[in-house]
């Protein structure tokens, strides 16, 4: 269970706790009483209309919902740069209610006030599911319906009518020229403003960071089309899983793209032989950039 839940409904604080009882003071108490209902939504920016892609970025709007029962822990704010090579989560949204019932329609009203733009993220799909029958269950107010989710429903059940994300990108290397970013200096929090690309490595590589290399391959559309592949997101080449005039089946892995800690294998869309092979491990790709042609054996 997250953190966050457990002390909505608890009202301990369990990061301090810890830190107490590290420093060798006693637990002090028994059971904690449970109180109302809790529920976290985790605001990753990944694309539910895309099965859900990671996608790096800079957060052009960052407008977080309040209210009774209205948690937001977050890690970005507007003008700072979501970066590809750390985790997904921008932030997380938590909603308490005296049950599940109002837990979830708090839970409606704070999704469609929460506005981010710059990249999609997952509150299109929490939008969907706090409307889903299977998942809202017996929290209607008829009190009728079953919660039947389960660990591999969004594989296998869920019907994904997600538009993907359309809006304007804030392409972290392209948009963002400089960024913001928060540290901790003496014990005071202070916000400096880098060069586009820093802010996503640690301060002990800053000093001697090189703009991470490219493929070489040109822009196309964000799928693979005609004799093209093209990466369907921004992300690292992990792997290259073909040599140059290698034959391919269709469904064959090309390459291996890595972004926030997600592998993401990129298929031959048919049978042929690869040509113009560009993409090598290590180098960054942006979404649609083509990095090899596959022509008709």
């Amino acid at each position: 269970m997250e953190h966050c839940v457990s002390e909505e409904v608890t009202g301990i604080d369990l990061v301090r706790e810890m830190f107490r009882i590290a420093a060798g003071e006693e637990l002090g108490y028994g059971d904690p009483e449970i109180i109302g209902h809790a529920i976290e939504y985790r605001i990753n920016a990944e694309d539910g209309g895309r099965n859900f892609m990671p996608a790096p970025g800079t957060l052009t709007e960052w407008n977080p919902p309040q209210g009774p029962g209205v948690r937001v822990d977050g890690g970005y704010e507007k003008g700072e740069t979501v970066p590809g090579a750390f985790d997904s989560l921008i932030a997380k949204l938590i909603v308490t209610g005296r049950d599940r019932t109002q837990a979830i329609e708090r839970s409606r009203r704070a999704l469609s006030e929460f506005v981010v733009d710059g990249m999609p993220t997952a509150i299109t799909f929490h939008e969907v599911i706090v409307n889903d029958p299977a998942w809202v269950g017996a929290s209607t107010p008829s009190g009728e319906g079953e919660f039947t989710v389960y660990t591999t429903w969004i594989e296998t059940d869920f019907d994904n009518q997600i538009v993907p994300y359309g809006g304007a990108s804030g392409d972290a290397e392209e948009v963002a020229e400089r960024q913001k970013v928060t540290v901790e200096v003496g014990g005071r929090r202070l916000e400096v403003i880098l060069p586009g690309g820093l802010g996503g490595i640690g301060a002990g590589a800053a000093a001697g960071a090189r703009k991470p290399k490219r493929a070489a391959g040109k822009k196309a559309g964000a799928a693979a089309s005609g004799d093209a592949v093209a990466s369907p997101m921004q992300g690292t080449i992990v792997k290259v899983a073909v040599e140059e005039g290698a034959t391919v089946a269709q469904g064959d892995v090309i390459v291996v793209l890595e972004a926030m800690k997600m592998e993401q294998p990129l298929k031959a869309h048919k049978a042929g032989t690869v040509t113009g092979l560009t993409a090598e491990v290590g180098a960054t790709v942006g979404n649609g950039e083509v990095l090899c042609q596959i022509k008709d054996a």
